[in-house]
């Protein structure tokens, strides 16, 4: 692939589980004395809120607020104790709802009262990426961009290409959105990958993935996480198309749903991104030129699973250049505004309701138009 495509497909929309908490035993249980159990929990639960007041000074620089850990169950062992909890809290100005994130708070007795001596993620639950390492913050107009392990002047140029971005996303989608990006850097894929709590494997290769929840609504602002060892093998055009893509991600979500289908959002998201460059379609579709002049000509639109990693990255790669081209077609003979008509339209209606509503034809209609440009485009 050429640079500008090495880190496209990025990975699809990751989600983060939430593991369920695990109920604790019955304290009297654990022999301690009729009686006392709730009293010591009770301690317990107050030292954790005294220790959690406030974001503590190693995250200082983080534009934090509403930190707050609740705790959902205790566990003691002798003098230990170990507290779950939820942590609660909001980047300041990006976030609209609290991030969460499963936490394990171990506690030692200390003569009458009970100190806190470790905070770390629940068993099963990610990291957060302050948990890799200290945080380095870079801002930019559009951006913040929270980095560990990694150096300062390479967050510095993230958050310039992100603040690039934003505009750009803005001239491609312009329905309102928040106009603001978080970007997290960790130290290395395997740090990404312990972030999402996904295998290493499924981001080799890729610059970038976008994290966040479907749907409008109040929510934690979209992460863009970038991979450091794909993201730096790139060209400065690619690390543009890359950012771009995410971004467009970050700014359609609210207008995305189960409903939508990853042709449209991953190829809108690619449309964005490569509008503007005047580069030629064969060179920003490798691997679907190819497959036409082999005559292996797509039969329909790509599906959902032909964008999931893991399998053959060649066929992984002819979806996303195929989603894109679909959309590049749709703008080039309806117009940039049926496009985005046509993307809002979808995450409410089935597909074939919104193409009638905004393109005048169905399905079988578009795939056939579509197979017609890829001949044109890709084909000798």
């Amino acid at each position: 692939m050429p640079p500008a495509r090495r880190a496209v497909p990025p990975a699809r929309r990751a989600v983060l589980r939430v593991l369920p908490l695990l109920l604790c035993a019955p304290l009297a249980a654990c022999g301690a004395p009729a009686g006392t159990a709730d009293t010591a929990e009770g301690d317990i639960r107050r030292a954790v809120a005294r220790w959690s007041a406030a974001p503590p000074g190693r995250l200082a620089g983080i534009p934090l607020e509403d930190w707050a850990y609740e705790v959902t169950s205790v566990r003691r062992d002798g003098v230990r104790a170990f507290a779950r909890a939820e942590l609660r809290y909001r980047l300041a100005g990006y976030d609209t709802a609290p991030a969460g994130s499963a936490r394990e708070v171990e506690l030692v007795r200390d003569g009458a009262a009970w100190r806190v001596t470790g905070d770390r993620p629940a068993p099963g639950a990610p990291p957060q990426l302050w948990d890799q390492g200290p945080v380095t913050v870079a801002r930019g107009a559009h951006s913040l961009v929270l980095g560990a392990g990694r150096p300062p002047q390479e967050l510095s140029a993230i958050a310039a290409e992100a603040d690039r971005a934003v505009p750009a996303v803005r001239a491609a989608w312009p329905q309102r959105w928040a106009g603001r990006v978080v970007v997290l850097v960790p130290g290395t894929l395997d740090a990404m990958a312990a972030l999402l709590g996904r295998p290493a494997s499924e981001y080799r290769g890729l610059g970038a993935v976008t994290t966040g929840r479907v749907g409008a609504g109040p929510h934690p602002a979209d992460r863009v996480v970038v991979n450091p060892e794909g993201y730096a093998e790139l060209t400065g055009e690619g690390r543009r198309i890359v950012l771009t893509h995410e971004v467009t991600h970050v700014a359609t979500r609210a207008a995305t749903s189960e409903r939508t289908p990853l042709w449209l959002s991953e190829g809108f998201a690619d449309w964005a991104a490569y509008r503007g460059t005047g580069g030629a379609v064969p060179g920003a579709a490798p691997e679907l030129a190819r497959a036409v002049r082999r005559g292996e000509l797509p039969g329909a639109l790509p599906a959902d699973e032909a964008f999931g990693f893991g399998g053959d990255p060649e066929a992984v790669a002819r979806a996303y250049e195929g989603a894109w081209l679909a959309c590049r077609l749709i703008a080039a003979k309806w117009g940039d505004a049926a496009l985005v008509r046509l993307y809002g339209k979808a995450g409410r209606e089935p597909l074939p309701t919104a193409l009638a509503g905004t393109l005048g034809l169905d399905l079988p209609e578009l795939t056939r138009a579509w197979q017609a440009y890829l001949r044109e485009e890709l084909g000798p």
